[in-house]
């Protein structure tokens, strides 16, 4: 279990980070959420799916262990967006 809340911690610091950058660089803010619900999930999912199994036992055979890091990273991608948009209204500009 210590391993799992590490590894949700990492992928929320990971994701907050690179959305966090996204954010600054591309000056949009929801962009990070997009591209983790559009890229990445799709290629997490294909990568741990097997051909051998049917469709519902592919879905059943995903556990806690691979859920909660997915979720911890898409709620870092969620905080960065709200990070940055709170720091454009307090007056912050980031690459004029």
């Amino acid at each position: 279990m210590l391993q799992v809340i590490i590894a949700m911690l990492l992928f929320f610091v990971m994701m907050f980070g690179i959305g966090f950058i996204l954010n600054m660089l591309m000056k949009t803010t929801w962009f990070p959420i997009y591209l983790f619900i559009l890229v990445l999930l799709p290629l997490g999912i294909y990568y741990t799916w097997s051909s051998n199994l049917s469709w519902q036992d592919n879905i059943t055979a995903y556990t806690y262990v691979d859920v909660l890091p997915a979720v911890a990273a898409l709620i870092g991608a969620i905080v960065s967006g709200w990070a940055i948009k709170l720091l454009r209204k307090s007056g912050y500009k980031m690459y004029y």
